[in-house]
């Protein structure tokens, strides 16, 4: 396997990307905008050169990084020879639905089609396509270059076939590949998002301010950020998602958002992409030292 597609040029597709490039594969990095690509490229080199910076790699193997990811407007022309095609779009069902739907028209019938969805169902997913056999989740974890974890969600009806060779596949990334199966939110968020949903509503009743709450967490939890912080560097609109998904599926009011988030979704404040969330990124500045905070 050597040639990848990765459909989707944001944070998590781009670092996909990256780190398969890094690796010797043949990158397809595709996004109906051109825009988009090439922000995602320049993200890749910007994460290069601080890895050039720190010694971890030569300006030789940034190059050579760099020359291994190829650029695309078109799914189709994109997915054409590919051995894997990832799925790194927005956390939106219909949205993902459609895309493996296009995918399994597309990509020949060996392609194995994988999903960084955190939290979507990859039974619901697979069901999309005439191949579900062939449909795994990848759900890397952000930054993409820096964190090791790679959680391997099997669906209904992924074959083993399948499973060892995504998790062969991800041992060849230097990631730690660990096999789990299909419940909304796995294993990372569905522990994640109730503790970082607990905090928010530490906060929602004045139980302590931002900074306090993180503080505790850090300093008493060893936590290398706090989950107000980290809320705002994975996106609240995004922990809102996947909380949706868990209470859908669960039907569980521990899974239930807190009212505070929904608000700050629904009046724009979503962290450091937004530039607001429980803290303000209104120089870009500020948000690049909060997030070489986790990825130092």
């Amino acid at each position: 396997m050597k040639n990848i597609a990765v459909i989707g040029a944001g944070t998590m597709g781009n670092g996909i990307a990256h780190v398969f490039a890094q690796n010797g594969f043949q990158v397809h990095l595709i996004d109906v905008s051109k825009e988009a690509l090439d922000k995602g490229l320049s993200t890749i080199s910007k994460n290069l050169d601080r890895m050039v910076a720190k010694e971890k790699i030569n300006v030789a193997d940034k190059e050579r990084t760099l020359s291994n990811i190829t650029l695309f407007t078109e799914l189709k022309a994109g997915v054409t020879n590919v051995e894997l095609a990832i799925e790194a779009a927005t956390e939106n069902i219909t949205v993902k639905l459609s895309i493996f739907k296009e995918l399994d028209s597309l990509c020949s019938e060996n392609t194995i089609l994988a999903s960084n969805t955190s939290s979507i169902s990859i039974t619901q997913i697979a069901a999309a396509t005439n191949r579900p056999e062939k449909v795994i989740g990848m759900h890397f974890m952000n930054p993409v270059p820096i964190m090791t974890l790679v959680e391997i969600i099997n669906g209904y009806s992924t074959t083993s076939a399948t499973t060892s060779t995504i998790m062969e596949l991800s041992k060849q990334l230097g990631k730690t590949p660990t096999e789990v199966n299909d419940y909304p939110g796995f294993v990372a968020n569905r522990i994640l998002m109730p503790m970082i949903n607990e905090a928010i509503e530490t906060l929602h009743h004045g139980v302590a301010g931002v900074q306090e709450i993180d503080t505790v967490m850090k300093l008493g939890m060893a936590h290398p950020m706090g989950p107000l912080q980290l809320a705002d560097f994975i996106g609240l609109d995004v922990c809102l998602s996947i909380l949706n998904v868990m209470y859908d599926g669960f039907k569980n009011l521990k899974y239930a958002p807190s009212p505070l988030l929904v608000n700050m979704v629904m009046a724009g404040k979503k962290g450091i992409k937004s530039g607001e969330g429980f803290y303000d990124y209104a120089d870009s500045r500020k948000a690049e030292i909060v997030s070489s905070q986790f990825t130092n």
